[in-house]
């Protein structure tokens, strides 16, 4: 730590900083445009501007950017110079020579950083009375409108697009006065994250296009912090809402998680919560037809056919803890199904243990950036953790250092890396089945089947440590490509080894894991991490259940009179025939869920539960951090959580558990499951007070309250408090910068109203927050002193001639069952197309139980021989959620 004088005032700060961060940090006001902490500083807008001394004697000193000067201990500087802040003031007025200062119907007014800068520096004038700049916007999709007459020329868009995501469609054009930030022509813009240039530009250039047709301001929106539910990363955010429907979803910083940035999945897949079709009143059959009922009717009705046989509940991964919970407490341990397919339901329910039996880190995304060797082993990260794929990028852009440059290379990396020679760039290795979002910076790229990337794995992991099991027949290809991996982990100080479950195949994570124990057993200090299918798969795998292949056992054996399935789409976990005989086996169905399924039409009674903005709720990510998202509405009864649906049914047979709010049955589970005992401490419960008061979720201009529902009542009725959540349902409450992470509704301070309000919420810029991170890691505890090796091998895939093994393919946009749901993000779902290789016969079909898959062909020569993939659920693959081999048709005639 440092010490440094800021007009006066003796302030710490961290060496490794910039001054503008110091000044920040210190509580002071310094306006600023192109620095940002995850992009650095490029000293582009010079709005920064201090005044520097050489010392306590110097009085005169020297002007200099903020953010382009190191922190020095004993620097002296002043901010309320007059020379500094005429310099800035004119700044800011050049700047905004060409805006068009339309302010009233700018999308970020109210939350726009140019505007808080512009008071913070005085400019309240405007003296230029010449002909403006104006330029033609673009149609850049369905995710962010473009007003490029708005534009300060921060350069942070295209720092963030290209150098920090990877995208290479959005540039900066021309020179000078006349820069232009967009495409070279209009079109969608192509990267998963180019939704974070809403929030990284200081102006109004990007906008959120979707909010842009709802549209509020941020003063008159509801904030609750939440989760978000697209895949199993644990992404938090915050959604927004007023008058009964969720207005947009933003990023809330998390240190260890997902930090600045969101994937575009993340950001506009909401829209399922509002889905037309969404089920809003209880169903129950009658005489054959289904008719809207009274709850007091549905639950007698289910108290009838609990009595007509043992009653079975199918959870899901999709739904929160407490949900999965409560229907297991409803049906019995014995009863209670995790929803997952045998495959997928026994690797799920191996990962925590695998995760706490290697000797390696299970690290944050945060770790992952710090990695400086990465092998992605069998997962297509870029489609199923899309926040993971950037992650890596990042440690990938880490600079290259040569053997000159010993002393600039970062402290984690040890001696074996400092000695690796000129030229040392943070390695990637990709070995998947297919094309992946990364192969543009992998050093290394290996195409083949399943088997082959496990076997290969193995491989590694022997080079490693002669001790770890060795595969036999390895090609001279296959050999010295182990040999070039394992030497590059080696040599690596933390290396970082990335697989999934999404091929249900135990063989990959085994395979991992070996090579984390073998790097551990060189003393590197090894990470591994694992990535599962959706937001809630940890958590059910903690809870435990039975497959959905034992349910349709139970079935076959005549031992289920009533099916409750929990918000899970069955028809996107098992094959028509396999669910068909499932629910001709089964006397009464019961679906509860928030999404309008095709399981529903089959029902004998449908209960609307809440969507994750109306309710609260606990999801484990595949880090095994437990994390609580909060609600922002109060859903119309009799919508209510999934929970509450099953301890009504629980209490129509006379079980009454006795929860009466969230509180209660997190201290169920904790009581009852030793593996989910700390999820209690994800967040504050909903009896935290901040100053005596609940925490407001509404900003103090909050306005309009009482005619939100004046279609209802001209009556003003105060919101209800609801008994889950320690927010306050309108802006009557507390507020302040120290209150715990998992609750901050949003972010605004005084003089900071923008996103970039952030900097007052941390500890240090870019560090946790001084309330505290949200959630608990649930999977932290000693490494063992001895791991075992994992032996199983798989033999070499061998293709077949009349069959071909189809793979599920997860797209960024298209696959992930809730955010299909959303229109834009429908919009960009991409082409559903079987893909094969280049030796794929012109005249060849696929057919899957004897029908054929009704999708395009197309040849990519990426894919390797007897492997197809198909988008997951897409088409004739409905229930393919794991390898599955198909037949090979032929035009006029049978499968050869």
């Amino acid at each position: 730590m440092a010490t440094i004088r800021i007009d006066g005032r003796d302030c710490p700060a961290r060496l490794d900083e910039n001054l503008l961060q110091a000044c920040l940090e210190s509580g002071a006001d310094l306006p600023y445009f192109c620095w940002h902490p995850e992009l650095g500083s490029v000293g582009a807008c010079r709005q920064c501007a201090v005044r520097q001394f050489a010392g306590p004697d110097d009085t005169r000193g020297r002007i200099v950017m903020a953010c382009m000067t190191p922190v020095t201990d004993g620097a002296i500087l002043s901010i309320e110079d007059q020379e500094a802040r005429d310099f800035r003031a004119g700044v800011i007025e050049w700047l905004m020579t060409n805006h068009p200062h339309d302010c009233p119907v700018c999308a970020e007014g109210g939350e726009c950083h140019l505007q808080d800068m512009t008071v913070m520096t005085g400019h309240a004038a405007r003296r230029y009375r010449f002909p403006k700049r104006t330029h033609r916007n673009q149609d850049l999709g369905p995710f962010v409108r473009h007003e490029m007459n708005r534009c300060i020329a921060c350069y942070r868009c295209v720092r963030f697009y290209r150098d920090y995501a990877g995208g290479t469609d959005l540039a900066a054009f021309g020179a000078h006065n006349d820069v232009y930030f967009g495409r070279a022509a209009g079109g969608v813009l192509e990267s998963g994250f180019a939704g974070n240039l809403v929030e990284i530009c200081p102006t109004g250039v990007f906008t959120d296009k979707p909010f842009t047709s709802v549209y509020v301001r941020k003063w008159d929106m509801d904030g609750a912090p939440s989760v978000c539910p697209h895949c199993a990363v644990g992404c938090n955010t915050i959604v927004n809402a007023r008058q009964g429907s969720v207005r947009r979803v933003i990023n809330r910083y998390h240190d260890a998680v997902n930090r600045y940035f969101l994937c575009d999945r993340g950001r506009f897949g909401h829209g399922f919560a509002q889905a037309p079709s969404r089920p809003r009143v209880p169903l129950r059959r009658v005489d054959g037809q289904q008719a809207v009922a009274a709850v007091r009717d549905v639950l007698d009705r289910f108290a009838d056919m609990a009595a007509d046989g043992p009653v079975v509940g199918i959870g899901s991964a999709r739904a929160s803890v407490e949900a999965n919970f409560a229907l297991r407490n409803l049906v019995g341990p014995a009863g209670f199904s995790t929803g997952l397919t045998g495959a997928e339901h026994d690797l799920a329910c191996a990962l925590p243990n695998l995760l706490r039996a290697t000797p390696a880190r299970n690290p944050t995304l945060h770790d992952m950036e710090r990695a400086d060797a990465v092998l992605i082993l069998g997962e297509d990260v870029a489609a199923t953790a899309p926040r993971v794929a950037l992650a890596l990028r990042q440690a990938v852009r880490q600079p290259d250092y040569g053997a000159a440059d010993a002393a600039k290379v970062p402290r984690w990396m040890d001696a074996a890396a400092r000695t690796m020679g000129t030229g040392l760039r943070v390695p990637l290795f990709v070995l998947t089945p297919g094309a992946t979002g990364l192969d543009d910076i992998a050093e290394g790229i290996r195409r083949a089947a399943p088997d082959d990337i496990a076997r290969l794995g193995f491989a590694i992991a022997h080079r490693i440590d002669m001790n770890a099991p060795e595969v036999a027949d390895l090609t001279e290809d296959e050999a010295a490509l182990a040999d070039r991996i394992a030497r590059a982990l080696s040599a690596a100080g933390r290396p970082l080894i990335v697989t999934g479950s999404h091929y249900g195949m135990a063989a990959l994570p085994h395979a991992a894991a070996n090579i984390a124990t073998a790097l551990a057993h060189a003393g590197r200090d090894v990470a591994l991490s694992v990535m599962q299918p959706d937001c809630n798969s940890m958590g059910v795998a903690l809870l435990g259940g039975v497959s959905l292949d034992a349910v349709a056992g139970m079935v076959r054996a005549g031992g289920i009179g009533t099916l409750v399935v929990m918000e899970n789409d069955l028809t996107r976990r098992m094959a028509p025939d396999a669910l068909e005989a499932l629910l001709a086996g089964v006397r009464h169905l019961v679906v509860i869920d928030h999404v309008a399924t095709q399981l529903m039409a089959r029902a004998d009674i449908v209960l609307p539960s809440a969507a994750f903005s109306e309710c609260a709720g606990t999801l484990v990510s595949a880090e095994g951090r437990a994390q609580r998202f909060l609600p922002v509405l109060s859903p119309d009864r009799p919508i209510q959580a999934a929970w509450r649906w099953a301890r009504d049914l629980a209490r129509a047979v006379g079980r009454d558990p006795g929860w009466a709010d969230l509180d209660s049955i997190v201290a169920a589970i904790g009581t009852s499951c030793p593996a989910l005992a700390g999820i209690g401490a994800a967040a504050p419960d909903a009896s935290y007070r901040l100053d005596g008061q609940r925490v407001r979720s509404a900003p103090p201009r909050f306005d309009g309250r009482t005619a939100m529902r004046a279609q209802v009542s001209v009556r003003d009725r105060p919101p209800v408090a609801n008994p889950d959540t320690p927010l306050s349902p309108s802006m009557e409450g507390s507020y302040g910068a120290d209150m715990p992470g998992a609750l901050v509704p949003y972010y605004q301070q005084p003089g900071w109203n923008s996103v970039q309000a952030l900097n007052r919420f941390q500890q240090e810029i870019g560090g946790p927050m001084r309330g505290g991170d949200a959630g608990v890691r649930l999977l932290d505890g000693d490494m063992p002193a001895a791991p075992a090796w994992h032996a199983d091998i798989p033999p070499r895939f061998v293709p077949s001639t009349d069959r071909i093994l189809l793979l599920p393919q997860e797209l960024l946009f298209g696959t992930e069952e809730l955010s299909t749901l959303s229109p834009p993000v429908a919009a960009r779902a991409e082409p559903m197309v079987l893909r094969v290789g280049t030796d794929w016969p012109a005249d060849a079909t696929l057919l899957l139980a004897g029908q054929a898959i009704g999708l395009p062909v197309v040849r990519d020569a990426a894919v390797p021989p007897g492997v197809a993939l198909c988008p997951a659920h897409a088409g004739g693959a409905q229930g393919i959620v794991s390898p599955v081999w198909a037949d090979i048709g032929h035009a006029g005639g049978d499968a050869s």
